[in-house]
């Protein structure tokens, strides 16, 4: 794990909560107050080569430095992959090796001594955008993730909707066609990096290309100054991952009829011509009756989507 960075706001309030964020390239721990406000924070990039057991040491070690100042009474748990939020048990992580049935859970409440819940990082995050961002006054809430992977998290009434364990809204694992290719596989991050070296690779001299530069990971950040700058390359690349988003979305509208569609995770960033792109492209894949709705907007609270909402789910779920 790299060096850890934190923003201190001392004093912290009591009772505390925790809001834990474990991701496929971060690990966050919020510490937060009983309106899960975020009040100091604690960020580690995840080093993949480490697998589950080093994000765990990295955790243990913060936890062990964290908890006995602020004495949490719960803690929320955002992880990166389908768990049994019944149990706490991780099902699996589809970026990290080792996390397999793992009882997240009961390990944290032995080392931070509180009550913990642990959910899917999209739903998570669509709790704390329903109730914190974007989605507020909105009922239902859909949330989906564009990050090192696709997620996806369904609010209603407030709460969690939770199908059977141990997948619930996975978006990102919707099919775009018969042969198997999937949302992430067009429309996360690392997708999208990819098709840019895909681009450099055969030679294009594109504005999005040149910023891109030699680097291998990340690309994607560059598309929206391509964008901006007139990049004929950078727009028609957004304009397929706005399509293709909006096509899988387009399930998601005729099945649950959400209020509001909320965009976040890194890939976000690129802003607004990427929620204007996937709200002009929607309505063409919806029935006739559906037209005019859901509002597709840019997350609320950007990257405290799912530490915001990790506190929420200990604050709604300690009562």
């Amino acid at each position: 794990m790299s060096t850890e960075t934190s923003v201190p706001q001392r004093p912290l309030p009591f009772p505390a909560l925790l809001g834990i964020e474990i991701g496929g390239t971060k690990l966050q721990i919020a510490v937060g107050d009983t309106a899960a406000r975020i009040v100091e924070r604690h960020r580690f990039k995840v080093d993949p080569a480490l697998g589950a057991a080093g994000i765990r040491r990295c955790l243990a070690d913060a936890l062990s430095r964290l908890t006995p100042e602020v004495r949490p009474s719960a803690v929320g748990v955002g992880f990166g992959g389908p768990v049994d939020w019944r149990t706490g048990r991780i099902s699996k992580s589809h970026q990290i090796e080792g996390w397999s049935e793992f009882p997240l859970g009961p390990w944290l409440q032995e080392l931070t001594g509180a009550p913990v819940w642990v959910d899917n990082d999209g739903n998570v995050a669509a709790l704390g955008e329903a109730w914190h961002g974007a989605g507020r006054e909105s009922n239902p809430v859909f949330y989906v993730t564009l990050g090192s992977g696709v997620g996806g998290g369904l609010v209603v009434d407030g709460r969690i909707f939770h199908g059977a364990p141990p997948g619930e809204a996975e978006i990102g694992h919707v099919r775009l066609d018969r042969n198997g290719t999937i949302v992430e596989k067009r429309c996360s991050g690392w997708a999208v990096d990819a098709r840019i070296r895909q681009l450099k690779a055969a030679g294009s001299t594109s504005q999005l290309c040149q910023l891109a530069g030699d680097t291998v990971g990340g690309e994607a950040r560059h598309l929206r100054a391509a964008w901006e700058a007139g990049d004929s390359v950078a727009r028609s690349l957004l304009q397929e991952v706005a399509e293709d988003l909006a096509f899988g979305l387009s399930h998601v509208v005729q099945l649950f009829h959400p209020a509001v569609i909320v965009i976040g995770g890194g890939l976000s960033l690129v802003g607004e011509p990427l929620r204007a792109a996937v709200a002009a492209a929607l309505p063409r894949f919806v029935m006739e009756v559906f037209q005019g709705g859901p509002r597709v907007v840019l997350a609320g609270l950007g990257e405290d989507s799912v530490p915001v909402g990790a506190l929420e789910l200990a604050r709604s779920a300690r009562g």
